[in-house]
This record gives C-alpha cells, sequence and structure tokens, in this order.
C-alpha cells in the first residue's frame, strides 16, 4: 500500500524514491533544454511575426499612397479630358470667325464664303471624326429605333413601309455609342 502524501519527502529507503531522486537532474537538465529550444523557437516566431507586421504596415502605406496617386491622376485625366478636342475645335472656330468677318465685309463674295463655309464644315467632320463621332444619317434606310426618331409618318407607295423618307436631323454616335438619334420622317403603306 502507497502512503506518500502530498508535500511529504521521499523516503530514501524507498527504492521507487531512489530512482526518481536519480532521473531528477537528468530531468532537469531535459527540461532546460527544452525550455531554451523553445525560448529561442519564440524568439524566432516573435521576429517573424514582428517581420510580417512590418510588411503588413508597409505594404498598407504603399496601397494607400497608390490610391491617393490614382485619385490624383483620375481627377487630373476628367478635368483634362477634352483637352485634345478643344485644340482641335479651336481650329473650326477660327475659321468660322474668319468666315464671319469675311461676310460683314461690303461687297463680299458668297461664293467665297460658301467654299469656306464648305471647308470649315469639311474640317469639323474630320475633327470629329478623329474622336470618334460619326454622324447617323439614315436616308432611305430601314427604321431603327435604336437610333432613329420618328418624327411623322408618311403614306408613300412607292417604298416598303418604315423606310426613312427624310432626315430632319442628323444623330451622331461616339465610339459606337448612341449620344443624339436622327430625327426623320417614316413611310407607311399608301
Amino acid at each position: 500500500m502507497d502512503h506518500h502524501t502530498p508535500g511529504a519527502r521521499p523516503d530514501p529507503s524507498d527504492p521507487e524514491s531512489e530512482a526518481a531522486s536519480g532521473t531528477e537532474p537528468e530531468a532537469l537538465e531535459q527540461h532546460s533544454a527544452t525550455l531554451a529550444e523553445v525560448s529561442a523557437e519564440l524568439a524566432a516566431a516573435r521576429a517573424k511575426a514582428d517581420d510580417y507586421w512590418d510588411q503588413l504596415l508597409r505594404a498598407r502605406a504603399e496601397t494607400e499612397n497608390l490610391r491617393r496617386r490614382q485619385a490624383t491622376e483620375l481627377e487630373k485625366a476628367h478635368k483634362y479630358a477634352l483637352d485634345g478636342f478643344v485644340r482641335e475645335l479651336l481650329q473650326v472656330h477660327d475659321s468660322l470667325e474668319l468666315g464671319h468677318a469675311a461676310a460683314l465685309e461690303e461687297g463680299a463674295d458668297i461664293a467665297k464664303l460658301r467654299e469656306g463655309n464648305d471647308l470649315t464644315l469639311k474640317l469639323l467632320d474630320d475633327v470629329m471624326a478623329r474622336f470618334g463621332v460619326a454622324p447617323v444619317d439614315p436616308q432611305g434606310a430601314a427604321f431603327n429605333p435604336e437610333f432613329h426618331q420618328a418624327m411623322s409618318v408618311q403614306p408613300r407607295a412607292d417604298l416598303a413601309p418604315n423606310t426613312v423618307t427624310a432626315v430632319l436631323q442628323k444623330g451622331y454616335t461616339l465610339n459606337g455609342r448612341l449620344v443624339r438619334p436622327a430625327l426623320v420622317m417614316v413611310s407607311r403603306a399608301a
């Protein structure tokens, strides 16, 4: 029967007690080695965690700087998006001013004014084409409600129903997207 009481000293005559006390320094030494190993691993893990934390903070700062830089660039892009278009339109404006001044002169040559007007219109068409603006001029085409707005209907025996008979105002697209529909007259069966 075992009569060990907690907190009691081991009996030196007890063989179990002797075996336990003989291994105690070895166990202590083993625990010390394990403790040193765990402490080293803990220190390495803390260093790694500190490094990861530093990387995280740097990444957050870099992301915030990138976000600010992109916001500034986007603001500039919105602010100056029309810069090239305006530069090109200034040529048209200058041409219109010259034509207007010429028309105000006494004895203005109507033929030259028309020629200047035609050249100015061609210049404007070229500028618009360079920037992806295309006219919607559906004269004689089938009515398309996606690009045309019917203003009136005419009975016509010589045309198929729903054919554009007249374009009252051209429509325009910007890079394929409708900006303004063409205002048209459409045929119906007579």
